[in-house]
């Protein structure tokens, strides 16, 4: 039988702590050439609203019997946001929901074990994968969490970090103050950390031990120059900093030589992520991606890691990767099994009894 997880069922079984178990057995297998994977593929063409997008990324980790392909089908917008571009999917399917789903598949049998919307795996992959950046590169004593962004995934980055440190306080900024209201009481039920608005990103530069930022931006979102001695900084995008930001750095760690997804773009695609100096286009501080040591290389110990408190250390989650979805994927289907979750359909429904 092929399993279908809905993502409220996901929410039930997948916590944090899980995610980085998978994800740590994930960058170990990685560093020794025992999980392989595809770069990310984006496929653009103009519609009505802006573009639409057919994402895919793909992998295979022998540690967990598992291939799997990650797809997305996205209608997306750039708008412009108080002076700054975003990168924004629209809702536009039926009932106002976004369209990605992840297919599992066996390594022994070939068959499809498991189909599930891609939202919340997405969502705990990023944010575990930046909360291992803490763990391993973070001080010890770090207390204050400071968050720039209040979106999907910018939660995510919290819950991760509380689970690398014992984090007291959160402290969190956002220009949509609407949001930022809303993501302080949502997410400061979900940890014990005292979680608190900021004024600014100046604000939460100047408190903070640990700085995520976790936006949509297309541009830096802060002044490297108020980085202090001993933080750690992480991002979900290279663009999210500045060459100041890169340049302050003592200690960089990436999460892929790959410094951009494959992109293919019908020629009449205004694509906002590929112009100028935005998005893809950024030149990330002049990051050599091929030299850098990876996360991998760092759980590994075959990169160093945070060499004293006065170190300003950063992990630039550069690129997702196919692999990520394997580890994480196989761990919620091992806690479905488990506790009885999921809806089942029959396998023959997805195989077939002709040569493909």
């Amino acid at each position: 039988m092929t399993l279908v997880l809905s993502i409220e069922e996901q929410r039930e079984l997948l916590d944090m702590a899980s995610v980085f178990e998978a994800l740590e057995i994930l960058y170990r297998e990685e560093a020794v050439g025992r999980a392989v994977t595809r770069p990310r593929s984006d496929v653009l063409v103009p519609n009505e609203n802006g573009a639409y997008g057919l994402k895919s990324m793909d992998g295979v980790v022998p540690a967990f019997n598992v291939g799997v392909v990650r797809i997305n089908s996205d209608v997306i917008t750039w708008p412009t946001v108080r002076g700054a571009k975003r990168r924004v999917k629209v809702p536009a399917a039926p009932g106002d929901r976004w369209v990605g789903l992840i297919l599992l598949f066996s390594m022994s049998t070939g068959e499809p074990l498991a189909i599930m919307p891609d939202g919340y795996v997405q969502r705990m992959r990023v944010g575990g994968t930046s909360g291992l950046g803490v763990k391993y590169l973070a001080r010890q004593d770090a207390g204050v969490l400071g968050i720039l962004g209040s979106g999907w995934q910018a939660g995510a980055q919290v819950l991760a970090a509380c689970e690398a440190r014992d984090v007291e306080r959160v402290v969190v900024y956002s220009p949509n103050r609407e949001n930022l209201l809303r993501f302080i009481q949502e997410i400061g039920r979900e940890v014990k950390a005292d979680v608190l608005a900021a004024d600014s990103p100046e604000a939460v530069l100047g408190e903070s031990d640990v700085v995520l930022c976790a936006t949509n931006a297309l541009q830096p979102i802060f002044d490297g120059s108020l980085l202090r001695p001993g933080q750690h900084l992480g991002c979900i995008k290279p663009c999210e900093l500045d060459k100041t930001a890169y340049g302050r750095v003592d200690r960089l760690i990436i999460h892929s030589p790959d410094s951009t997804p494959n992109h293919v773009v019908m020629d009449e695609a205004r694509v906002e992520q590929l112009a100028g100096d935005k998005g893809w286009s950024s030149d990330a501080g002049g990051v050599d991606w091929i030299s850098t040591p990876t996360l991998s290389q760092l759980i590994t110990g075959a990169a160093k890691g945070r060499g004293s408190d006065e170190e300003v250390t950063c992990f630039a989650n550069n690129m997702g990767l196919g692999i990520q979805f394997a580890a994480v994927g196989a761990k919620l289907l091992e806690l479905a099994r488990d506790r009885g979750a999921g809806t089942e359909l029959p396998t023959e429904w997805f195989t077939q009894n002709v040569h493909p």
